[in-house]
């Protein structure tokens, strides 16, 4: 049986692709759906459909694999957002709804295990850095020169840390607490 996509036989590379992102967004819904401590790499090749082999083969360990799935996730995201095109003075807005949804649920489960976890730990480092560089893009590309270098960077710290603290609230409280601070927030990073 040949593989094909409307009668014509996808190469290589496609098929390469083709199966990475099947595993990617496989480990994202089972951190999301089971946590980090519930996802296994035989569970996500399963909810993938691919063979364990094909699964080791792209992605040797689960921390390769679950750090992916989010990195893949963070580009995504990043460029939803900037094709949105959000208006410079919902920035902060923006900024917020990053912290909200299946990337954040899956980078709590992964910031959280890799308090205990010395490989995780260590395969997070770069990932970190990569999603504060995509937030730092996004926050320029929609700001421009109305927010500082440092402003941008305590308030992606001010929205994680919302974001954590919202797990907490009931939605409704959740929405009162943000319209309540947002305008605080605002006049302290905004030019």
């Amino acid at each position: 049986m040949t593989d094909t996509t409307a009668g014509v036989p996808r190469t290589q590379a496609q098929r390469t692709a083709a199966t990475r992102a099947k595993l990617l967004d496989a480990a994202v819904d089972s951190l999301v759906e089971l946590g980090y401590a519930g996802t296994s790499t035989q569970g996500i090749a399963k909810r993938a459909g691919v063979s364990r082999g094909a699964q080791l083969h792209h992605f040797p360990t689960k921390e390769s694999l679950v750090v992916a799935a989010v990195a893949h996730l963070v580009d995504k995201r990043l460029a939803e957002i900037l094709e949105a095109r959000p208006e410079p003075d919902r920035a902060l807005e923006t900024l917020f709804d990053a912290f909200v949804g299946p990337l954040f649920d899956a980078a709590l489960e992964l910031w959280v295990a890799a308090r205990t976890d010395p490989a995780l730990h260590e395969a997070m480092i770069p990932l970190e850095q990569k999603v504060s560089d995509a937030l730092h893009v996004g926050c320029l590309e929609i700001m421009g020169d109305r927010i500082s270098p440092d402003a941008i960077d305590l308030s992606i710290e001010l929205a994680r840390g919302f974001a954590v603290s919202s797990l907490m609230r009931t939605p409704e409280s959740d929405q009162e607490f943000r319209e309540r601070l947002l305008p605080v927030w605002k006049a302290l990073v905004m030019k």
